[in-house]
């Protein structure tokens, strides 16, 4: 493995110096031998972490998809679910391509929520599974079983769902008990008993809006104190906790704190967003990712998290610098502390994940989002001038 000294490098915007890679982490000196890299006196920061997406089923590559889907959830699940075999979509193919996409931009780790449902079985989490396996080295990724088009109205999901768990899954995937599957008790029942069968955290999308999405919120909550899974439960989206009654979002907000439940924004433009900075004044940790993105739901999105970053900033109304940096915060540190990464960060003995970016400031690096100089993964380099080093399919 190469050493390196990183020369004339500003951690995180701070005064420059010199860091050394050793190993494939950040060390205190650097032996005789490494090799000097000249970064130009710009910022490094983590790696970036996508803590939501949708490796499986991204267009990226294909033809044009022409949408005109109905605006219901319903109707967007039904037809993707149609249109991947009209399509011909190979989950496999697609996920490298995204993931390769997403290294280009900075990003080191990825959280995937891989659909399982009765008409395509585990094909989804099987092709994501061989890009893990073809891409270690270049970015981690986490496997989230989620069963997109519901589990209590298609039987015969929950055992899919098992088998996705025994196969390789890292987490237990939920969506919408009333909204969705419109039994909450038996949804969160399942989801819970799959997680505590394999010993899996829980990470659940909750579109599910107002007092709907709160009643949803407090059987989350109940169920993660009854079973001693405080801070391995995940809510993704929890557009209830944009509600305009701040009153009542605060009590649901204070019990989430109390049980360490997570949650995970895309700082949506078309649905209310949680705060993030009350959830981060409560300790709640929060983290981000770009959802899907061109694909059969909408064509917007790209995969830059510094892009994601400043969405989360815009959406929470975040103008100030310590603002915006907290908003790169939670692109970074947060996403981390949720995905329970051991040693992220550019402290010595952490692992050399970083990117190196344009800017005077942290905050200048978020809304300018340049090209990416440089991408490291466990010291190796995965991407320059913004371009992974490796050839998407």
């Amino acid at each position: 493995m190469t050493n390196l000294l990183l020369k004339n490098v500003r951690p995180m915007g701070q005064p420059a110096t010199d860091l050394a890679v050793v190993n494939g982490r950040f060390a205190e000196t650097a032996p005789p031998n490494a090799e000097p890299v000249d970064c130009g006196g710009r910022i490094l920061i983590p790696g970036l972490v996508e803590a939501h997406t949708h490796l499986d089923k991204s267009l990226l590559g294909l033809p044009w998809y022409r949408n005109e889907v109905g605006p219901r959830l319903i109707d967007k699940i039904t037809n993707e679910r149609e249109v991947k075999v009209s399509l011909g979509l190979d989950p496999r193919i697609q996920s490298e391509r995204q993931s390769i996409q997403s290294i280009g931009y900075g990003t080191t780790h990825i959280r995937s929520h891989v659909d399982i449902d009765t008409h395509h079985g585990l094909a989804g989490v099987e092709g994501v599974l061989a890009t893990r396996e073809k891409l270690a080295g270049y970015v981690d990724i986490e496997i989230v079983a989620f069963p997109q088009s519901g589990m209590i109205i298609r039987p015969g999901t929950v055992e899919k769902m098992d088998e996705a768990l025994s196969l390789g899954a890292d987490i237990v995937g939920g969506l919408d008990p009333c909204g969705i599957d419109r039994d909450p008790r038996a949804h969160l029942d399942a989801i819970f008993g799959l997680a505590e069968k394999h010993g899996k955290p829980i990470d659940i999308h909750l579109h599910e809006r107002d007092a709907l999405g709160g009643f949803s919120t407090e059987e989350i909550i109940a169920r993660t104190v009854a079973l001693g899974m405080q801070g391995k439960v995940t809510i993704s989206h929890a557009f209830c906790l944009g509600a305009t009654d701040r009153a009542y979002v605060g009590d649901l907000q204070a019990q989430l704190a109390e049980a360490r439940i997570h949650i995970i924004t895309t700082a949506p433009s078309s649905a209310p967003v949680p705060a993030v900075m009350e959830l981060r004044a409560l300790g709640i940790l929060t983290g981000a990712g770009s959802d899907g993105f061109r694909d059969t739901w909408g064509p917007y999105g790209n995969g830059d998290m510094l892009e994601r970053a400043m969405y989360v900033g815009q959406r929470n109304n975040l103008r100030r610098d310590d603002e915006v940096e907290m908003a790169l915060d939670i692109c970074t540190f947060g996403g981390a502390a949720i995905m329970e990464l051991a040693d992220y960060g550019l402290a010595p003995g952490c692992k050399a994940d970083a990117v190196l970016v344009e800017g005077e400031t942290l905050t200048e690096a978020v809304v300018t989002r340049a090209p990416r100089k440089l991408v490291l993964k466990g010291g190796k380099l995965t991407a320059r001038d913004g371009v992974c080093v490796l050839t998407a399919p």
